[in-house]
């Protein structure tokens, strides 16, 4: 068993608000753009929508209470926007703030430390008919809600993500349409990118600002490092594109100070890039505390055509890439590739390319695999032992790694696929809630117990 982690390493799970909370109109929440691209036909698998979820808004204590068998002494979980801000800006849900302010009491007295994600994904549905994240007002918003939350529990979180994964958030959301809001669009999605980041930058300069004591900021990034399939020059290429459109976008103007000129040169047929404005990458660069890494599987790609020839109708995803010719190596239920030493490449290729880089915390790390009538998920268990050998093999690359957050502690509600994947080490039956520790559960709580003895 792998125990070279140091004796402050953060052992935790995660979770999101949309994915679990169900009370979608509960306590004075508004809509978000989540309720309304769940509800258009077709858009969620089995026309599944996060309603009712794993109805944790009512089930919390239960879940504290799993939180504190599983042994862990760090929950990340996220805020909904619309729960605080109904209508996204201005009248303030005191509910809401009440329901986060049990959690993250109840949490501390438990002995768990809350890190607590301000967006992970669900824009309230008013801003979006403003244009969501396409439009700059949308990041001035965000960084009044981050400050309002700040304001009311920032005596009891100190660690406060900004954004979930904002490629997912733009890209994926704006420009592919398989996310809420449901968008294919060219300049609107990079746009967005831009503009998450920009909300980013000003949360936390307007977090920082309040001068509360041991506050920390950060940002979670997605992190698939993409790998050509064939040494062909094209191949190489096409993977260096992937790789610009997935990570570089983000992480070049948050650590690098610039946007990747590669960016610039794949899009100039369908934006200009007017959303840019002077003074903006010093907003997106405020130093951070921490960077959050989400690390599920790498991406292997190809070089292809466009699908769309015509450059003025091209998407923010059409970057003449072929990401469906997967290696030979095992899968998971979701026939993502299971190849742990990708995690390591990805940590350490941040660490080296980014010489201002703050301490790392891997924030995401999770599989689904078709459940049993036991509950004895031996592949679960596999996937968390080998990822975790990997992070402890960066860590002993030089990577300052800090700690691991598994995904999830609860089955839920996963996006577009609605409720067939499950990645709970706790598994819901959705029509009782009744709440069953798998046996990757107990390994967890195990593996963190052995951890922390030999520290």
């Amino acid at each position: 068993m792998t125990t070279g982690f140091p004796p402050a390493f953060r052992w935790g799970v995660a979770t999101s608000a949309y994915q679990i909370e169900g009370a979608a109109r509960r306590d004075g929440r508004g809509p978000s753009i989540w309720d309304t691209f769940s509800a258009v036909p077709g858009a969620v698998a089995s026309g599944d929508t996060g309603e009712v979820a794993a109805d944790h808004y009512h089930r919390w204590p239960e879940d504290v209470e799993l939180l504190t068998g599983l042994g862990v002494d760090a929950y990340r979980f996220s805020i909904s926007w619309p729960r605080i801000l109904p209508d996204g800006r201005g009248r303030i849900e005191q509910r809401g703030i009440d329901f986060y302010r049990r959690l993250a009491d109840t949490l501390l007295d438990k002995g768990i430390e809350p890190f607590a994600t301000l967006y992970h994904w669900d824009l309230p549905q008013v801003l979006e008919d403003l244009g969501g994240w396409r439009n700059r007002d949308t990041a001035r918003w965000f960084a009044e809600y981050a400050t309002i939350v700040q304001d009311a529990l920032g005596d009891v979180v100190r660690k406060w993500t900004t954004l979930n994964e904002p490629y997912c958030s733009s890209i994926v959301g704006y420009g592919e349409g398989r996310h809420a809001p449901g968008a294919r669009e060219g300049h609107g999605a990079l746009a967005a990118a831009h503009h998450l980041l920009l909300g980013h930058g000003l949360a936390v300069q307007a977090m920082r600002a309040n001068s509360l004591a041991g506050q920390e900021f950060g940002i979670v990034l997605n992190q698939s490092p993409a790998v050509p399939v064939t040494a062909d020059p094209a191949d190489v290429a096409a993977a260096d594109r992937q790789d610009c459109l997935l990570r570089r976008q983000f992480t070049d103007p948050l650590f690098g100070a610039a946007y990747p000129d590669e960016l610039t040169s794949m899009f100039s047929a369908i934006t200009d890039f007017s959303f840019r404005r002077d003074g903006d990458l010093a907003v997106i660069g405020e130093p951070l505390d921490y960077l959050g890494v989400n690390y599920y599987y790498r991406l292997h790609v190809a070089d292809a055509p466009h699908r769309e020839p015509d450059p003025a109708r091209r998407t923010a995803h059409d970057i003449g890439v072929d990401t469906t010719r997967l290696p030979d190596v095992p899968r998971t239920g979701m026939g993502w590739p299971v190849e742990p030493a990708g995690l390591t490449t990805a940590l350490t290729d941040l660490t080296a390319r980014y010489p201002t880089l703050p301490p790392i915390y891997l924030t995401e790390n999770g599989c689904v695999y078709p459940d049993s009538s036991t509950f004895e998920d031996n592949e679960r268990i596999a996937y968390l032992r080998d990822h975790l050998a990997a992070a402890e093999a960066a860590a002993a690359a030089g990577v300052d790694l800090r700690g691991y957050f598994c995904w999830s502690l609860l089955d839920n509600f996963e996006w577009a696929h609605g409720y067939k994947h499950r990645f709970g080490l706790v598994h819901v039956d959705y029509p009782t809630q009744r709440r069953t520790p798998r046996a990757s559960y107990h390994w967890y709580r195990s593996f963190i117990s052995a951890a922390r003895r030999s520290g």
